[in-house]
């Protein structure tokens, strides 16, 4: 089947991060959906990669020339690695409005039973500290969890402390499971957006100004993101 004209508008883009990923080398590590098809046909398919929403946390200006939508499981040992480089992203082109970073929710419940629950977590420090107290609480999370489950959920409000946030109204937020539906909506989004082949955590979108798309799989490493990066920017010139 040949692509439609549409189509052809992200091919050109993923062909360019296919070539920069062989160029870089590829760290190509994620936690996967179990059981779930690989798709071997190669044709396109339409994913849909949702605008920053209001209650969307970013670190880095919504106006930047390039927006990466992350999908995230915070116990999964790759998205801890990514974290931090995405970290290192922000910091080198953060500054001057070039690249921003949206971070949205996909706890695995087959592989990490423990992940929404701290999904959930994340939201109720956003509700009590705003954007940047999201931030510090998660960065705290992937600093702690030794992955794979194995963060004691009982940490979750001495977090919350740590980070200077009001330890009684966040166990209440907490407690009262009042974003398991925020969480299990960002699930349903992360699926629509991912491609079926791909399925799994981390899985980022990068987004440029005039609407091309470009899928990151996986915890690349910082250089291979740089590298697609500074090929995205270069051609916007």
């Amino acid at each position: 089947m040949e692509p439609t004209s549409a189509q052809n508008k992200f091919l050109i883009p993923g062909a360019i991060l296919v070539a920069a990923l062989i160029i870089g080398g590829v760290l190509y590590m994620r936690g996967r959906i179990p059981e779930k098809p690989d798709s071997t046909d190669g044709t396109p398919t339409d994913r849909v990669v949702e605008p920053l929403a209001t209650d969307d946390h970013i670190l880095g200006s919504p106006n930047a020339d390039i927006v990466v939508f992350e999908y995230s499981d915070t116990e999964c040992p790759y998205c801890k690695d990514f974290h931090m480089t995405m970290h290192r992203i922000v910091d080198e082109y953060g500054t001057d409005g070039k690249v921003a970073w949206v971070y949205r929710h996909f706890p695995i419940a087959q592989l990490h039973s423990k992940a929404a629950k701290e999904a959930e977590a994340t939201e109720c420090a956003a509700e009590l500290g705003g954007n940047e107290k999201f931030w510090t609480y998660i960065d705290r999370v992937f600093s702690v969890t030794p992955s794979n489950d194995r963060l004691n959920l009982a940490e979750l409000p001495k977090i919350a402390a740590d980070v200077g946030l009001d330890r009684a109204a966040f166990e209440t937020c907490l407690n009262s499971g009042k974003y398991a539906e925020k969480i299990e909506a960002s699930i349903q989004k992360a699926i629509a957006a991912i491609p079926p082949e791909q399925l799994g955590t981390p899985y980022s979108v990068m987004v440029a100004k005039d609407g091309r798309q470009f899928p990151v799989p996986g915890a690349q490493r910082y250089e291979t993101l740089k590298q697609v990066i500074d090929t995205i920017l270069a051609g916007d010139e």
